[in-house]
């Protein structure tokens, strides 16, 4: 077991909430709307230190200035979030000692699998993006900060295609920091494939209990190009970009296509073939994050037995038979 407890304060619907972890599966039971979610939520941000859901100002209780969130380990640990909405800052409190980021060393590795990413084959780029993502900045410190940088280079350089009398010289110190950022990004997405794919095809046929072949292709906007061409697209775009005012090349529009047995699966792959590839996938991402960090994941099952059948429940709970489960259900 890796949590002990948590308590929450004014945190979304929870005035005041406290759990207690004495097995290594615990099950929370509520209606739909009690606010289980929340409760895997504020465990996200204890150990990761931020939301799968929304920004910190939107998750304050209707009325309060502020949400915390206390959160016990078995090992004595102990971290406090805090953020207070008069001031917008978010605290992070460990081993007594105050932070504005919760630090690399204190966070712990997480496999959040929730109701939506059942649907994640036929989804929407950005929703793929955000799955993959998510693996990532978990394996790869980089990554984050690559994703934090591009993102806010990109948002500056959209904010200054909506201004008058704009010329392309204007835009190149933001166009060198998106390609620079932008074709790192692409490497480090293509080599995750490339890991997980060399996986993939057995861990589905574990779950399927058939010779189906899966894999997953990244399918990068940007193409295969090196940094300087990267750099002389995002110029040549500038009048498109000017009249529609926004960035209309790079790694902000990459996608991610499943093959199965050859074609795309969307449309061909069955509902539970397509499930149980996303399995497979949860699957293989718990076994990185233990290769790369030495730590059994804890896995975060939001609601996702209502939708599978009874092999592929049995699949899931085997398989994370050695990590502490926490898991919501209507009951």
């Amino acid at each position: 077991m890796i949590i002990k407890s948590i308590r929450l304060s004014n945190f979304r619907c929870h005035e005041s909430y406290s759990l207690d972890f004495p097995e290594m599966t615990t099950q929370i039971l509520g209606e739909n709307g009690w606010g289980k979610t929340s409760i895997l939520e504020a465990i996200y941000i204890a150990l990761q230190g931020k939301s799968f859901r929304a920004v910190d100002r939107e998750i304050s209780r209707r009325g309060a200035e502020f949400y915390r969130v206390d959160l016990e380990m078995v090992d004595g640990m102990r971290v406090s979030v805090s953020y207070d909405l008069g001031v917008m800052r978010k605290t992070f409190l460990v081993e007594d000692r105050k932070f504005a980021r919760l630090p690399k060393k204190n966070r712990y590795p997480v496999v959040l699998f929730i109701p939506e990413d059942l649907h994640l084959v036929g989804s929407s780029p950005s929703r793929k993006r955000e799955f993959f993502d998510r693996i990532l900045s978990q394996l790869d410190d980089r990554y984050s900060v690559l994703i934090s940088r591009y993102n806010k280079t990109l948002k500056q350089r959209n904010e200054l295609l909506k201004r008058d009398f704009l010329d392309n010289d204007s835009l190149f110190s933001w166009n060198v920091m998106l390609a620079k950022y932008g074709k790192e990004i692409s490497e480090k997405r293509k080599n995750l494939v490339v890991d997980i794919n060399k996986r993939l095809t057995d861990v589905y046929r574990g779950i399927a209990k058939n010779l189906d072949k899966v894999e997953v292709e990244y399918q990068p906007h940007i193409g295969d190009i090196d940094e300087s061409e990267y750099l002389k697209l995002l110029t040549l775009d500038f009048d498109r970009d000017r009249i529609t005012g926004h960035t209309n090349f790079g790694v902000h529009k990459d996608d991610y296509q499943f093959i199965f047995n050859g074609v795309i699966a969307d449309g061909s792959a069955s509902r539970g073939e397509v499930r149980s590839m996303v399995i497979a996938l949860k699957f293989i991402e718990a076994e990185m994050l233990y290769e790369k960090l030495g730590k059994r994941p804890i896995v975060l099952l939001d609601d996702v037995f209502s939708e599978l059948d009874g092999a592929r429940s049995a699949a899931l709970v085997e398989n994370f038979k050695d990590n502490q489960i926490i898991l919501t259900s209507v009951g």
